[in-house]
């Protein structure tokens, strides 16, 4: 009698245990959504004094991302720091420049978007391809990383200015792209380690990385980093071999 009670016991409670699973197990849904995401990107876009008077030439072209502090509403600020800032001072390049505006104080660029942008601006122009270059500063430097990852096919060379990214990135940037980092030793905002780092890691796997690694300069290492002409010559030496 005993041995029965105890069997009925266990039997009730399996029956609950299998209840109470498949009582939870009804509540996972499996389903899907379509979402979309739209940016709104003004921008800059810079000829080279010989785009117009050369018809049948294609030029290269420079991706520029802006730090945090141009984000917002008003694009004249974009034209603070960096190529867009050289241009205004009479600067001239050899390739095109674009130079969009992250619409967003405090949120990261959507990449996504900038390279829609990017595609459409290589279609609507004489873009040779194999010499899409990318850089940018703080927060742009850190979209760049991103870019370089997302897009490994895309860019002939990239330079970052004062950005961090995941160490594990390296792995995902295209070995054939050259890459050359700045970086202040006094930044207080990204801290000069994380470019250490990243460094690091590529000249580990044997990658073709520069890196200027500035005494005593602060977070603001991209008024020395941008006004590196060689910075422009070098870059301008690059192409995609595939």
């Amino acid at each position: 009698m005993l041995i029965r009670q105890l069997i009925s016991h266990l039997l009730l409670l399996g029956t609950v245990f299998l209840f109470q699973a498949c009582s939870a197990q009804s509540h996972l849904v499996e389903d899907e959504a379509r979402t979309v995401t739209k940016e709104n990107l003004r921008y800059y876009l810079y000829y080279p004094e010989n785009y117009f008077d050369e018809p049948n030439k294609d030029f290269g072209l420079l991706l520029f991302l802006h730090g945090g502090g141009e984000s917002g509403q008003e694009l004249l600020h974009v034209k603070k720091n960096g190529p867009p800032k050289l241009l205004i001072e009479g600067k001239q390049f050899p390739f095109l420049i674009l130079a969009p505006q992250n619409p967003h104080e405090k949120m990261w660029w959507n990449t996504q978007a900038v390279n829609q942008l990017l595609d459409s601006v290589i279609d609507a122009n004489r873009v040779d391809k194999k010499r899409i270059y990318l850089t940018g500063l703080s927060r742009g430097g850190s979209a760049a990383w991103e870019m370089a990852t997302q897009y490994p096919d895309k860019f002939a060379a990239m330079a970052v200015v004062c950005g961090m990214a995941p160490v594990p990135y390296a792995h995902w940037i295209d070995r054939n792209m050259p890459i050359w980092v700045f970086h202040g030793d006094k930044d207080e905002i990204i801290d000069v380690e994380e470019s250490d780092k990243m460094v690091s890691k590529l000249k580990e796997m044997n990658y073709d990385v520069r890196y200027t690694r500035y005494q005593d300069v602060g977070h603001n290492a991209w008024d020395r980093a941008y006004t590196t002409d060689s910075l422009y010559t070098w870059m301008a030496k690059q192409k995609r071999i595939n």
